[in-house]
């Protein structure tokens, strides 16, 4: 075989996997249809929340651990700045009146549990507390929170550039621009393999991770192109009439329900102190699962229309200080004006969960789908864990959870 593993997809876990896979000494090649970090996927969008509290299950606890872990080694190695805390909150209703978030109910509560059962520095506040401690939100007396201060934002361009170019120092062969066609078994050789068709010809490699987000579902086939569905997601920036209470350095990442419809759930980042890492502006997202899409077919241009729902849906009245009224003679909130727009996709398993499984029909081959949207702050410990399987059969971490997802 020319190589020991190809990875098929350049973006979170990839980049991750083919540094982690070339620094142990593999011949790794990598191949992208673009050349990462691009805005054609799910990776783009200038920030990422990551929090060890995950909501999500416990068993996603020791890869958000890690990969905290490895993002601070690369600072340290690199000089690059890759993630800044400043805290997450996750509030809202707590009980039935709870919006679901990544196929979890209650996922205040759900959050508040992982932080109690593995140790997480974690506050619970109630409205009261998160109005005084952090003035730019304005919840409901009824409503409560998780403050986790160790979480806080990733950088996501900047982490996968940098571990593409520790890949390529450490012998990987990375091929932008090169588009993969179909994947197949490889009976040629000393062993089974696996044969990848590209544009540009046909590569061989031991073993392959099909890695490559949105494009995933139509190159695995089979029973992963029916558990994998793409979603277009929006994201908007908003001005602050008063960015400072809005800075990194007061206003924690933050995930908001409040109501019983699972569209009644956004998200937000403060306004990073990092240069080259976003517009000076409020960044909001949501998550819709009614409308499917492909990769070719994506809507790239976000609609006014599209960014004043948001606004009017979610932070109206709880981002605009209508409850907290005027701070040093201003309204403290965002006002309507958009300042920035994007939009990504989201590859979804039925149950929001990761998929990490063999092929049944291409030995050699494993897929990793992209995640269900809550997959960046895992995506550093991903890639290490899959190097540590392909080159030795095994991984620290226990990649068996997201097995019989398919």
């Amino acid at each position: 075989m020319t190589h020991d593993l190809i990875v098929i997809g350049l973006g979170a876990v990839g980049s991750a996997l083919v540094w982690q896979a070339a620094r142990r000494g593999a011949r790794v090649l990598g191949l992208d249809r673009h050349r990462p970090p691009h805005a054609h996927g799910s990776h783009h969008g200038h920030t990422r929340i990551t929090r060890v509290a995950v909501g999500e299950g416990a068993e996603y606890v020791p890869f958000a651990r890690r990969s905290h872990e490895i993002w601070r080694e690369l600072e340290a190695s690199t000089g690059q700045r890759l993630m800044q805390t400043t805290g997450a909150l996750v509030l809202g209703r707590r009980g039935s009146a709870s919006a679901s978030v990544h196929g979890q109910a209650d996922f205040v509560a759900a959050t508040l549990a992982v932080a109690r059962a593995h140790g997480i520095v974690h506050e619970e506040l109630s409205a009261a507390e998160i109005r005084h401690r952090f003035p730019a939100f304005t919840p409901q007396d009824d409503e409560s929170g998780c403050f986790e201060p160790g979480a806080g934002m990733l950088f996501p361009e900047r982490c996968i550039a940098t571990q593409l170019a520790l890949a390529q120092a450490a012998g990987a062969d990375l091929r932008f621009g090169e588009a993969v066609r179909s994947i197949a078994a490889d009976g040629a050789g000393d062993g089974p393999g696996v044969r990848v068709h590209t544009a540009a010809g046909t590569h061989r490699a031991a073993q392959a991770v099909l890695c490559a987000g949105a494009w995933t579902p139509a190159l695995a086939g089979g029973g992963f192109a029916q558990q994998l569905s793409v979603r277009r997601q929006t994201l908007h920036w908003f001005a602050p009439a008063q960015p400072a209470l809005y800075a990194a350095d007061r206003c924690p990442v933050f995930i908001w329900l409040h109501g019983t419809d699972e569209a009644d759930a956004f998200y937000g980042l403060p306004i990073s102190s990092h240069d080259n890492d976003g517009p000076a502006a409020v960044k909001l997202g949501t998550a819709q699962y009614a409308t499917t899409t492909t990769p070719d077919a994506l809507q790239r241009e976000v609609t006014a229309a599209e960014s004043q729902e948001v606004f009017q849906r979610h932070a109206a009245g709880r981002l605009n200080g209508l409850v907290n009224g005027l701070v040093n003679g201003l309204a403290p909130g965002l006002a309507p004006q958009v300042v920035h727009t994007a939009a990504c996709l989201y590859t979804v398993q039925a149950q929001a969960r990761f998929v990490v499984a063999p092929h049944p029909t291409v030995p050699g081959l494993r897929v990793v789908s992209a995640c269900s949207g809550h997959g960046f702050k895992h995506s550093a410990a991903l890639g290490e864990a899959l190097a540590e399987q392909a080159l030795t059969g095994r991984s620290a971490l226990d990649l068996g959870a997201f097995a019989d997802l398919a």
